[in-house]
């Protein structure tokens, strides 16, 4: 069976892979490293290379992993890319994350700072039911904080402007974090929030059947 590498984004882990099933291909998560002092994105990727144990593999990102998977690609030639709730490049960022990194508003309001605030991260992450909202408390409180401050810095400060030849972007409708109004995903999955890959699995599922 061939491997398709997952990487996880910001507010969720490797469990929103769960409801993912692609018949023939068995999905191995790449965990997130700590960051090194002052590593830059593609240093990072080059470290996140390692986990990887295939020649030509098909990658699949969620959101901040998405992008991540862009910058593997970079590194090695892969067959597939496959981006979920993710942007592809500089001009898919929305407006209010491009300004948020030029004023280095991520330094100010770090990601774990304020419980008040965890209703809005997760109606921008289109928390849809218990499971989903367990799963995104639970990850602010395990988080690591030298990853999230380092990777929510990457995410607003991201100027890629390439793609690799073969990339497949999967995009809800209503997600609220990347709004589809700037994207340009080649499957759109109609009323899809930032974290439809759990609870629109099966739609997912049959458009990566059709492209695997």
């Amino acid at each position: 069976m061939k491997t398709i590498y997952c990487i996880s984004g910001l507010g969720a882990d490797e469990r929103v892979f769960n409801k993912i099933v692609v018949p023939g291909y068995v999905l191995q998560p790449l965990q997130w490293k700590i960051p090194q002092k002052k590593e830059t994105l593609q240093q990072y990727a080059q470290r996140m290379l390692e986990g990887i144990k295939e020649e030509k593999p098909v990658l699949m990102g969620l959101s901040f992993g998405g992008m991540m998977s862009i910058e593997i690609a970079k590194l090695v030639e892969v067959e597939k890319v496959i981006i979920i709730s993710s942007i592809k490049s500089v001009d898919e960022l929305p407006g209010w994350m491009r300004l948020a990194g030029r004023l280095k508003l991520d330094k100010m309001v770090p990601l774990k700072s304020f419980k008040v605030m965890e209703p809005v991260q997760n109606f921008k992450l289109g928390v849809t039911n218990e499971e989903e909202r367990r799963m995104a408390i639970e990850y602010r409180r395990t988080a690591d904080s030298r990853y999230t401050n380092w990777a929510i810095n990457q995410v607003l400060n991201w100027k890629n402007n390439w793609q690799p030849p073969a990339i497949y972007h999967i995009h809800g409708t209503k997600d609220r974090m990347f709004p589809i109004k700037k994207i340009s995903p080649h499957y759109t999955v109609k009323e899809g929030g930032h974290l439809m890959i759990m609870n629109k699995a099966d739609e997912i599922n049959a458009y990566l059947l059709s492209i695997l």
